[in-house]
């Protein structure tokens, strides 16, 4: 295939489907943790749940970078901004997402704080550049996917001689967050959340490669499939974990072997082992404080890290009462559980960040899924439903 529109094609989705419709043993069900938002939205966007038999069920985990950042680094970025004065440069997704007393960065920029929405970091470096007087601060956040750009800024802040620039490091690493869902309560002991096997993430993998996820398959025997974002990626890979739990066959395999590799990209991994090590423990929003589950930057590249820089102190506050958001990324519940969703959470009034990230469940359902019956929405004759 050579274009995304094959990706897309509608007889050989239905080609799968009935291909998974015939692996599904009706007696079992199948329940497959998709980790990465990214699948998520592609789920519905494409009516994928619709085309997969009933018994093989959809598990949305918290492969969202925005939706697992607690609020109290949100806070601290706050911090940033309104008492220490600096320009802070983050990506658009971090603007509205709900702080303590339902504060957001757009409400503090709309107050006077000066945080300017970015597209990458060398957009940061150059608002460093063009204010010299002023202290600039990136609020880096994301998986794997994107902390090699912002080693690479501060690298090349540090040949610069950018004194004025710093990093508000929030880089978070994908298989600790895998390997604490299994170990939670939930999963090793209540049973409140079954998970079969798991769809690899894509843009992760294509950094990590495929080797971090033999630990789980072998451990805790739960197939891995990395698995790419079109609708074809999805039913491909759901298939060939179906397969696999047929066959009482716990591996990885790799669906996305056009971008994804065994060993990754090696020269993105000596990149951010040279710039940041590991934390002891990182709070994340709905998993708790998970042990080496976030980066930090080493201490050859302190000055650029604006946690010490400006002497921020861990800080932990509890989510809106009533907001399902943290049991949503830890898959206990749907977004259709909340008794907030689609009436006081909204996209223009969220009360949780799995509202407002593209990449969010709520957001997924929202956009796609808010009008759908209690049941599974019926396929349209000949094609994906839409």
């Amino acid at each position: 295939m050579k274009y995304v529109d094959e990706f897309r094609d509608q007889e050989l989705a239905q080609s799968l489907a009935q291909a998974i419709a015939r692996e599904a043993r009706p007696e079992r069900r199948y329940n497959i943790m998709e980790f990465c938002g990214g699948h998520t939205h592609a789920i519905f966007r494409y009516g994928v749940q619709d085309l997969v038999p009933k018994n093989v069920r959809f598990v949305h985990g918290p492969g969202c970078p925005v939706c697992v950042l607690p609020v109290g680094r949100l806070d601290g970025a706050m911090e940033l901004a309104e008492k220490n004065s600096v320009i802070l440069a983050t990506y658009g997704d971090m603007m509205r997402v709900p702080a303590r007393k339902r504060r957001s960065l757009i409400k503090a920029k709309a107050e006077g704080a000066d945080i300017r929405m970015v597209y990458s970091t060398q957009d940061a470096l150059k608002i460093a550049r063009d204010n010299p007087d002023r202290e600039v601060v990136f609020f880096a956040i994301g998986f794997e996917t994107t902390t090699p750009p912002t080693a690479v800024a501060i690298q090349q802040a540090q040949r610069e001689g950018l004194k004025n620039f710093s990093v508000y490091c929030n880089h978070v690493l994908t298989p600790s967050a895998i390997q604490h869902i299994l170990e939670s309560p939930e999963v090793r002991e209540m049973g409140t959340v079954a998970i079969d096997g798991f769809l690899g993430p894509s843009h992760v993998s294509s950094i990590i490669g495929t080797l971090p996820y033999h630990f789980f398959a072998e451990e805790f025997q739960r197939p891995v499939v990395i698995t790419g974002f079109e609708p074809l990626d999805v039913l491909q890979a759901t298939l060939m974990v179906t397969r696999q739990l047929n066959e009482g066959r716990h591996e990885v395999e790799n669906q996305y072997s056009r971008v994804v590799t065994t060993g990754g990209n090696a020269k993105a991994q000596r990149l951010v082992a040279e710039v940041f090590e590991l934390r002891r423990v990182f709070e994340w929003r709905g998993l708790g404080q998970v042990p080496y589950s976030a980066l930090k930057i080493k201490e050859a590249y302190g000055t650029f890290d604006a946690e010490r820089r400006f002497g921020l102190q861990p800080r932990q506050i509890a989510d809106v009462k009533s907001c399902e958001c943290p049991s949503i990324i830890r898959g206990v519940k749907k977004p259709t559980d909340c008794k907030l969703f689609g009436k006081v959470c909204t996209p223009d009034n969220p009360m949780g960040s799995c509202m407002v990230s593209s990449e969010g469940a709520c957001a997924a359902y929202w956009t796609y899924r808010r009008f759908a019956a209690p049941e599974a929405a019926t396929v349209k004759q000949g094609g994906m439903a839409a």
